[in-house]
């Protein structure tokens, strides 16, 4: 294997809650590090899936997810909201499995 193979890779996505998300940056090595830094230092979540990745990474950048990513994109939207305590307006806890408590 050879160092390259070991090299952190990333793509970075784009959401505005109307358009599918959009690809807008995507690198190796110390690009893909300086993407990873910025997205975790202004709160985006940063998910490490190898398979998620090699089907993004072939997309050009300014280029929406294809609707086949649609559903999956969707639950980790709505996992990084949970995990910032964000919920939508009309939610209801209807099975008591979140603590509101901090």
């Amino acid at each position: 294997m050879s160092s390259a193979e070991h090299s952190p890779s990333a793509v970075a996505l784009a959401y505005d809650g109307k358009q599918a998300p959009t690809v807008v940056a995507k690198g190796h090595g110390s690009l893909a590090e300086e993407i990873i830094a910025a997205a975790k230092a202004h709160g985006v979540l940063v998910h490490e899936d190898p398979a998620l990745y090699q089907v993004l990474q072939q997309l050009e950048l300014g280029t929406q997810i294809p609707p086949e990513l649609y559903v999956l994109m969707a639950e980790l939207i709505a996992f990084s909201w949970v995990l910032q305590g964000k919920f939508p307006d009309n939610w209801t806890n209807i099975h008591q499995k979140i603590d509101f408590k901090t």
